[in-house]
């Protein structure tokens, strides 16, 4: 008998194991139980994480050091790069397209070009802090929504969400920044003065009577806030003022980034224009002693005497071992400053410092600090720091006008000390207080030690009055 029932061939496709065709014909589509959503994983953390390692690369490469909406700019624009490959290999790649991340990516790379392209200066970025949070958090809050109807993988919970959330507390952080600093202008009394000097105003204060007048000038990316301690212990004995280089503190920001001899310029058209008459003891801590030196090596006449608080010297980049591998590391890293105080970094990191100082100046110091205004001159500031130093060497010799160099010992680099023995040798009228036990930053903020930098300020006050030689100690 013929068996009429049609024959199976086993290898045959069914309906069951034949693949799909995708509607335009070239691909199969994946089986929603395969790896079309095993692979979207995949595709999630890839894709950000490749955003994230643009942005290193861009950061540490091409615009290492570079101006702060140059740094963001970048940086938008390597995120905008993950999102939209996660939205193209979601589509390509798995059966759970994730077209919603077109969005995050447009978004960022808007900005991020219109940051490159446009250049926006100090005052334009400060009007920008104000706009961008609230569009940010909406949009963390859009992804949100879009991601739990289309991204179906733990995925969303334990990488996506973590991901949105640094993105929504950079939103708040933006928020808080600009707003805090926005209260700390208005709570914070300005004493002092504002002076145009040219295209824009720097903030002068000056306290006590007599002469000669005694000019404090800050070490880099420092405030006049921090003289805190000397300021009041020296008016009581002469005149002294302080103030804030450009972007600093009150003070404006410059149009362009300032070197030593423009600094000079600047302090020398500010006093003149405040009336402030000389000639002047100058007094320069750090990167301040580099100024002074170049503020009298410009103006000869004006310079009555001067007191360098573990000031930098001229030969550092040659002389000091490890300084120029620590500049390496300083000047790159000091670039990502502004961009991390524009999202409260510094304003959560400056609670906790300079507790040492009196509380008026300690309170105007962390306000201070914490701005991106500030932390953009000290960009600029650890740029032009070779010709800084190198400017200040014009300084050869200030005869027999008294000189007074104190040294903080305690974390000193090797080769510091017999550094700061050289600048005793630009007066013949000069002392050197080596203090064993104090920090860098201790002369200024420690009472203690700002007692004895006070001191040295007061002995070259005494010796320019009575021109009387130093004591030698």
């Amino acid at each position: 008998m013929i068996d009429t029932k049609p024959t199976t061939d086993v290898h045959a496709p069914t309906a069951l194991s034949a693949p799909v065709e995708a509607p335009n014909g070239r691909r199969p589509l994946a089986d929603s139980r395969g790896t079309g959503r095993s692979h979207i994983g995949l595709v999630v953390v890839g894709s950000l994480l490749s955003g994230l390692i643009a942005a290193i690369v861009l950061v540490a490469g091409p615009v290492a050091g570079s101006q702060e909406h140059v740094i963001t700019g970048a940086v938008l624009l390597a995120f905008a790069f993950g999102w939209a490959m996660l939205a193209f290999l979601s589509t390509v790649w798995t059966n759970q397209p994730q077209r919603w991340a077109i969005a995050p990516s447009a978004f960022m790379a808007f900005f991020g070009a219109g940051l490159i392209v446009f250049s926006p200066d100090a005052r334009a970025l400060s009007v920008i802090s104000w706009l961008w949070p609230l569009p940010v958090l909406a949009l963390v809050v859009w992804i949100v929504f879009r991601a739990r109807a289309a991204l179906h993988s733990h995925t969303r919970r334990w990488f996506l969400y973590p991901v949105l959330a640094v993105l929504g507390l950079a939103a708040l952080g933006g928020a808080y920044q600009t707003v805090g600093a926005s209260l700390d202008r208005s709570a914070s009394a300005m004493p002092g003065q504002m002076i145009d000097v040219g295209g824009y105003r720097l903030y002068l204060h000056c306290t006590g009577s007599g002469s000669p007048t005694v000019i404090l000038e800050a070490g880099a990316a420092e405030s006049s806030a921090y003289w805190g301690w000397i300021a009041p212990a020296v008016a009581a004995g002469t005149k002294v003022c302080v103030y804030d280089r450009a972007g600093r503190g009150f003070s404006e920001a410059a149009p362009a980034p300032q070197d030593a001899v423009a600094v000079a310029t600047a302090l020398h058209t500010l006093l003149s224009r405040a009336q402030v008459a000389g000639p002047y003891v100058l007094v320069g801590h750090s990167t301040g002693g580099p100024y002074v030196r170049t503020f009298a090596a410009s103006y000869p006449d004006q310079v009555a005497g001067m007191v360098l608080l573990d000031s930098q010297p001229n030969t550092a980049f040659t002389k000091l071992p490890d300084y120029s591998s620590t500049y390496r590391i300083i000047r790159p890293a000091s670039a990502l400053f502004a961009p991390l105080a524009r999202i409260g970094v510094f304003r959560l990191a400056s609670m906790s410092s300079y507790g040492s100082l009196p509380a008026d100046a300690r309170d105007l110091e962390r306000a201070t600090q914490s701005t991106a205004e500030l932390q953009r001159g000290a960009r600029d500031e650890f740029a032009k720091m070779p010709a800084i130093l190198k400017q200040a060497s014009a300084l050869t010799s200030l005869g027999d006008r008294p000189l007074v160099v104190v040294t903080a010992m305690l974390g000193a680099q090797s080769g510091w000390l017999a550094l700061q023995d050289d600048m005793l040798s630009l007066s013949s009228n000069s002392s050197h207080r080596v203090l064993a036990n104090a920090e860098h930053i201790a002369l200024i903020e420690d009472q203690t030690y700002a007692a004895t930098a006070s001191q040295a300020i007061q002995d070259v006050v005494t010796s320019v009055r009575n021109a009387t030689p130093l004591a030698k100690r």
